[in-house]
């Protein structure tokens, strides 16, 4: 019997790097992994979605090149399987990475899947290996609803999820998407791009519901300004073998579709963990500021534990506890978590939206900037969008900030940075940005809160 300090199960973004770490800390570790090195976000998530978004992108960009002064001879036509090979290569180059990685730092990998038999020793292949600490990494899987003629949907193929979606062998003519979620709408931008019918069926009254009114409300506007239907306060009833049939203000509607996209939500993925009669919270592990959980010894994190379902978020907590188990007294900290649509335009936020500020009853002020006012903006010929930022009204501290821009995520980190040391409005805009970039509309929108913006 192999013995470990700790044995991480799943190599996602939580697992993999929690891994690395404790290695680096001096722990002997064994990971384990039943599918491929990297998880849903390396294979089949955040990094094969952004690499078809910008084949989108690129897609846009040459149907408009005509507006940068370039002349494009010929008809533009999707070579589809190229693009599945590009984003293939991508994907086999990073999770190579992740293995070689885990080789670089002495990290046994086991491939398999791994039963846990007690909180200090899992199987794995028939093999049992023995550890101190034990740490769930297993993520998520698509939660599949109770409609009518969608198991049989799914085991046709009509019916896929976003796993499914990534490797379609042809691009559908007719899209639905069941869900208005990040999910749903980044698939939306990538489909409508090729000039493909795409409708979103959302059960609550918006789409993003999460994401701050401004923000959200300016990015619909724009999914609908490239051909997408959304069709919101709308139940799914039905799948037949070729529609899906909802209700919307009490009335039954029928839509046409050759592919239908399940995007709903994620749930986390607890089989086989019983035998450790952790604590829950429904389908979630209850964990706490550490990452243990209600069994000393074991911790969970990323998807698992239904926190927050972002691959950073995951690599934190993977770090976090790795470090307790280190015997630190690290906590996790989720009020300043960043996400984003990588849509076109992305968006982009971290820190509370305005609506969450006037829950908390906290005096506040709401400064913006507009990218038609940005010169970065104006020469990309990209000027959708604005950056939102809500102070506090008395100190200036910063609370939250929502981008709706191109590249909006890459500039996300400046926000994040000035939170973490509760930076203000006046250190913001006595802080010399470069010119032209696209960072400046931060630098405005915090002269808004004083006087006004230099430039508008």
């Amino acid at each position: 019997m192999k013995k470990y300090d700790i044995v991480v199960l799943g190599s996602g973004p939580g697992g993999y790097v929690a891994a690395i770490k404790a290695s680096q800390l001096g722990k002997k570790v064994a990971i384990i992994e039943k599918e491929s090195l990297g998880g849903v976000c390396l294979n089949w998530g955040c990094i094969p979605t952004k690499t078809l978004l910008k084949n989108a992108k690129v897609l846009k960009y040459v149907e408009h090149a005509l507006d940068y002064g370039v002349v494009v001879d010929g008809k533009i036509s999707i070579d589809w399987t190229s693009m599945l090979k590009r984003k293939n290569k991508v994907v086999k180059q990073l999770t190579n990475g992740v293995a070689g990685l885990l080789k670089k730092n002495k990290v046994d990998v086991f491939k398999g899947t791994g039963k846990v038999i007690s909180k200090d020793k899992v199987e794995v292949e028939g093999e049992v290996l023995e550890t101190k600490n034990l740490i769930i990494a297993t993520g998520a899987l698509p939660f599949i609803p109770p409609i009518k003629g969608l198991k049989e949907g799914i085991a046709k193929g009509f019916v896929k999820t976003s796993k499914e979606m990534l490797d379609i062998k042809s691009i559908p003519k007719k899209l639905v998407i069941i869900g208005g979620g990040v999910i749903g709408c980044e698939f939306a931008t990538i489909f409508s791009a090729m000039n493909i019918e795409v409708t979103i069926i959302e059960k609550m009254d918006t789409i993003l519901p999460m994401m701050d009114i401004d923000v959200r409300q300016e990015y619909i506007k724009s999914l609908i300004k490239d051909g997408v239907k959304i069709s919101t306060n709308s139940e799914v009833k039905e799948i037949t073998t070729n529609s899906v049939k909802y209700f919307m203000n009490d009335k039954e509607h029928s839509i046409e579709a050759d592919t239908v996209l399940l995007s709903i939500g994620m749930k986390p993925n607890t089989k086989d963990l019983e035998v450790l009669n952790l604590k829950m919270d429904r389908s979630s592990i209850v964990t706490d500021e550490t990452l243990q959980t209600s069994v000393k010894g074991v911790y969970a994190i990323g998807d698992v534990n239904g926190k927050f379902m972002l691959a950073h978020v995951a690599s934190t907590e993977g770090i976090v506890a790795v470090e307790n188990i280190c015997g630190s007294t690290t906590k996790m900290d989720y009020n300043q978590i960043p996400s984003a649509v990588y849509g076109s335009p992305e968006i982009a936020m971290i820190g509370l939206t305005e609506s969450e500020v006037k829950e908390k009853k906290i005096e506040y002020k709401v400064t913006k900037f507009p990218l038609a006012a940005n010169g970065r903006s104006l020469a990309e010929n990209d000027t959708r969008g604005f950056v939102k930022l809500i102070f506090d009204k008395k100190y200036g501290e910063l609370l939250g900030g929502h981008i709706l821009a191109y590249n909006a995520s890459e500039i996300l980190g400046e926000l994040g940075t000035i939170m973490k040391l509760e930076g203000t409005a006046e250190e913001i805009s006595s802080t010399i940005h470069a010119h032209p970039t696209l960072s400046e509309i931060i630098l405005e929108a915090a002269h808004s809160f004083e006087g006004k913006p230099i430039h508008m």
